[in-house]
């Protein structure tokens, strides 16, 4: 009787390790299948970092087409609008320096006149006609020297809005912008000297190291230049002539290279400019200097050509009677 349960008795165990067997050899089929899509989640993680990277810099790229884009049209816009303001303000102008010319030309003719008949006839009259008559020919003199000098202000700013016209005809071209600076900073204070020997200041030029030639239209460039120097020697002058103690005019010219930009600074310790006068002072033919000193088309001019021409900025910090600094950046 036991042999014959003996084999009954070992197939229990063998059905143990049989089982246990199937157990382990699916356990371990499963940790395969388990480590496997580990894998595959990893190579899918890893894909989709990649293709969410390539898409980030393929937006990046079609956002920076797009603003160069956006930038361009802007300026084929501006670059219209100034044309046919640029036909209408020479067209304007031409009109208008016609007739003027005629005033200037005839007023400086009556001027003549009028001293002739101060010359030739007065001599000849009475006294008490020689007295009436005196005084009104010195008023029509007066007069005459007036319209004469009105009409020379409304000549430079003719003469200012045929510039203005063809400020967008310039080409541009590799320029050595430190050059530029020290070429006009020598001609403006060659210009106020020409005009008032006894102006002297000091000059402190502090310009950047060499740099590569940047493409701008270097006549507009240079307008603007010598608008930004001029303005701050009358700035320097004019404080001057107020004789104030110990003061020792003084002008500050610095270049640099800072954040792709080139960098432009102008600093006076002159007048400084009026607060009210702060938030109209690009507005074409507006000017704080008196009448016949200025035409108010520089800084506008200036303005548009940095803005509008290159891109750029042109900004001013002041603190009336006390500096002035303009500030000029260009992309490079």
């Amino acid at each position: 009787m036991p042999n014959a349960l003996l084999p009954f008795l070992l197939i229990g165990p063998v059905l143990l390790l049989l089982v246990a067997g199937i157990i382990v050899i699916l356990v371990r089929e499963q940790r395969q299948r388990l480590h496997q899509e580990r894998e595959k989640h990893q190579i899918l993680a890893q894909q989709n970092e990649l293709l969410e990277w390539q898409v980030q810099e393929r937006t990046a790229d079609l956002q920076q087409s797009l603003l160069r884009l956006q930038a361009t049209q802007r300026q084929l816009i501006q670059s219209e609008k100034l044309a046919s303001l640029g036909e209408l303000t020479a067209g304007v102008a031409h009109e208008i320096q016609n007739p003027l010319n005629f005033v200037m030309n005839f007023s400086e003719v009556s001027v003549e006149l009028v001293d002739e008949v101060k010359e030739e006839v007065l001599n000849k009259l009475p006294e008490p006609e020689k007295a009436v008559a005196t005084e009104l020919l010195t008023s029509l003199g007066d007069n005459l020297h007036r319209i004469l000098q009105h009409s020379h202000r409304a000549g430079a700013i003719v003469t200012g809005m045929l510039l203005h016209a063809r400020n967008t005809t310039s080409e541009r071209q590799p320029t050595d912008l430190n050059a530029l600076v020290d070429q006009y900073l020598r001609l403006a204070y060659q210009g106020i000297r020409a005009k008032n020997k006894s102006f002297n200041t000091a000059i402190v030029s502090n310009l950047t190291a060499q740099i590569e030639p940047i493409n701008v239209a270097a006549q507009d460039i240079g307008r603007v230049l010598l608008n930004l120097f001029n303005n701050a020697f009358y700035a320097l002058q004019k404080r001057q002539q107020q004789q104030d103690a110990g003061y020792q005019p003084e002008l500050r010219v610095s270049t640099q290279l800072i954040n792709n930009h080139f960098e432009l600074r102008v600093w006076d310790n002159g007048i400084g400019i009026p607060l009210l006068a702060q938030e109209k002072i690009y507005q074409p033919f507006f000017t704080t200097k008196p009448t016949g000193e200025g035409t108010g088309l520089g800084l506008s001019i200036s303005y548009d050509i940095v803005t509008q021409g290159h891109d750029g900025t042109l900004t001013f910090e002041t603190k009336e009677g006390e500096y002035t600094e303009f500030v000029m950046r260009l992309p490079l």
